[in-house]
C-alpha cells in the first residue's frame, strides 16, 4: 500500500507559477513510477506528466511541454509539478499517481493522491 497527499495549488492570474508536491507513505517510493494527472468539468482525465523510478527519464502531455516539470525526490519520498507560465486551460483537479510501470494512461497507477484544484484566471 501507498498513501499519497496531495500539497499545493491555488488560484493564480495567467502567466504564474505554482508547484505542486505529492508525499508518499508505505510501500518504498522509489519501487513507483509517478503521474500527474488532471479533470476539468466536463472533461475525462488528462495525462499530464510522468516521471520513471529513477527519476531519469520524463514524459509530458504536448499542451505543458516547456511549462511543466515533473520531479521527483526519492530520499524525501515526494513528488513535485512545476506549474509554469499557466494559462485558463490549465484550470482542473490535478491528482498524482503511483504505478508499477510508467505510463501515460491512468489504468496503469494503482495509487492516487486525493486531488487538488488548479484555478488559472485571465
Amino acid at each position: 500500500q501507498v498513501q499519497l497527499v496531495q500539497s499545493g495549488g491555488g488560484v493564480v492570474q495567467a502567466g504564474g507559477s505554482l508547484r505542486l508536491s505529492c508525499a508518499a507513505s508505505g510501500r518504498t517510493f522509489s519501487w513507483f513510477a509517478l503521474g500527474w494527472f488532471r479533470q476539468a468539468p466536463g472533461k475525462e482525465r488528462e495525462f499530464v506528466a510522468a516521471i520513471t523510478r529513477s527519476g531519469g527519464t520524463t514524459y509530458y502531455t504536448d499542451s505543458v511541454k516547456n511549462r511543466f516539470t515533473i520531479s521527483r525526490d526519492n530520499a524525501k519520498n515526494t513528488l513535485y509539478l512545476q506549474m509554469n507560465s499557466l494559462k485558463p486551460e490549465d484550470t482542473a483537479v490535478y491528482s498524482c499517481a503511483a504505478g508499477g510501470r510508467t505510463t501515460t494512461g491512468p489504468e496503469g497507477y494503482d495509487y492516487w493522491g486525493q486531488g487538488t484544484q488548479v484555478t488559472v484566471s485571465s
